[in-house]
């Protein structure tokens, strides 16, 4: 049976999605202050579906783009989280409840809003459908 899209990934399943070594994972999170999956007792990690889209992102601009890390960590201080996982691919779709609250360089939260800003309509459909989703379910909890 396949794990639904926002089950939370070992980090063998991780690598897997991302194309990189697990030890590679483990650098960055070193690198990357940003990159934070959960750990559970005894340090295993399990990465979030938005964990997976930041890494493929990171690959991305290291491997093709030809940042260094240095550039990775300049970019996600200028324009925050939302724009660094617009470099993962096509399945970068993250949504943020806000603007990112690391990014501190000015105009870093004008860029922040922009980004949350051009998919507001988005989200407040989505919010949308998941308040008429939660009303059906208190329904049948009711009955």
């Amino acid at each position: 049976m396949a794990k639904s899209a926002q089950a939370f990934r070992t980090i063998s399943e991780a690598a897997e999605a991302v194309g990189a070594p697990q030890h590679v994972l483990r650098f960055w999170e070193t690198k990357f202050a940003f990159v934070t999956p959960v750990k559970r007792a005894g340090g295993r990690r399990f990465y979030r579906p938005q964990d997976v889209v930041i890494l493929k992102a990171i690959k991305k601009l290291l491997h093709e783009d030809g940042l260094t890390i240095k550039g990775v960590q300049k970019l996600h201080k200028e324009q925050g989280l939302a724009a660094l996982a617009a470099h993962g691919g096509a399945d970068a779709t993250m949504s943020f409840a806000g603007p990112d609250v690391s990014a501190t360089a000015p105009g870093a939260a004008e860029s922040s809003r922009a980004v949350a800003g051009s998919s507001a309509a988005r989200l407040r459909a989505v919010l949308a459908d998941l308040e008429a989703a939660k009303a059906r379910l208190d329904a049948v909890l009711a009955a």
